[in-house]
């Protein structure tokens, strides 16, 4: 498979031409006829079958004959294009390279920002789940005819803007550096993920510091994880501190469901420490730590 920055670099400015006006054109319709995207761009229909010729083969762009007629769409990957184009042209990030996690919804990516910053850029891509999960989990998904790419959208806004709100109160996430569509660029953690189990020190410290770090979403940017697991937890290799990740799927404190949603996030937290490293506390009590946590 070709990578993303390297398909990146093959591209020139006509061609990001075509791909701008083919997401124009699709929110009137998924599949865009050629005569359409001739009249968006101006690119005469020799050209533009050669650009649309090129887009295809590299998977920007998926071709349908409806009749005698070519019809053509945006892939995922062709959005990751222009994603990545309005994050260069903002100075959000210089380069991007190789591929450095998978999540069930989630392709991540090392990349560089200016000044040689190392960063870690996350593409959401909810299409890799059904469509009734993603209602039942999600409840900023509204509309039955959204997109995919639309709800991936959504989603990088929702974690762009938690992140923001965390930060200031120094609880351990990421640093969030921009957004553009579907990809969200944070700071780079040199970390492994918990669900791998790795030799923790202090064990009782790490989980206090996970907690702790609830506490500060709970009664300072006043929001929930809402899905949180040794999946999305990152303990750093050089001190072991532990920074939560993945937040798109947070609820405000004042939500109806918050506190059960923060219950079970602390439930699968517990449960792990106990079955792995023998931290021995109560979800009863941790959640007290977090809700009576008088120092927020």
């Amino acid at each position: 498979m070709v990578k993303l920055g390297i398909l990146y670099k093959s591209l020139f400015e006509d061609d990001f031409k075509v791909l701008l006006a083919l997401e124009r054109l699709h929110t009137k319709r998924e599949y865009v006829p050629l005569s359409m995207i001739e009249r968006e761009t101006g690119i005469y229909e020799e050209k533009l079958v050669l650009i649309l010729g090129k887009l295809h083969s590299l998977g920007l762009v998926k071709r349908e004959s409806v009749g005698d007629e070519k019809m053509y769409r945006l892939t995922y990957t062709g959005y990751d294009m222009l994603a990545l184009r309005s994050l260069v042209r903002a100075n959000v990030l210089e380069a991007l390279g190789d591929k450095i996690g998978v999540g069930k919804e989630s392709e991540i990516y090392e990349g560089l920002a200016p000044g040689d910053i190392r960063v870690a850029v996350k593409f959401l891509r909810l299409g890799k789940t059904s469509f009734r999960k993603t209602v039942r989990a999600r409840d900023w998904v509204i509309e039955t005819s959204l997109s995919w790419y639309k709800q991936s959208m959504i989603a990088a806004e929702r974690e762009y803007k938690a992140l923001r709100e965390l930060v200031p109160h120094r609880a351990l996430v990421p640093v969030p550096l921009g957004y553009n569509r579907h990809v969200v660029v944070i700071e780079f953690i040199d970390g492994v993920e918990l669900y791998k189990k790795p030799d923790l020190e202090d064990p009782a410290r790490v989980l206090a510091i996970i907690l702790e770090t609830l506490a500060i979403a709970y009664h300072k940017a006043l929001i929930v994880h809402g899905d949180l697991s040794e999946y999305n937890i990152l303990v750093k290799r050089d001190d072991e501190k532990p920074y939560i990740i993945d937040w798109p799927q947070y609820v405000y404190r004042d939500d109806p469901r918050a506190l059960d949603l923060l219950k079970r996030d602390v439930f699968y937290i517990v449960r792990f420490f106990k079955k792995n490293y023998r931290v021995e506390i109560s979800v009863n009590e941790a959640l007290k730590r977090i809700i009576e946590n008088t120092s927020q």
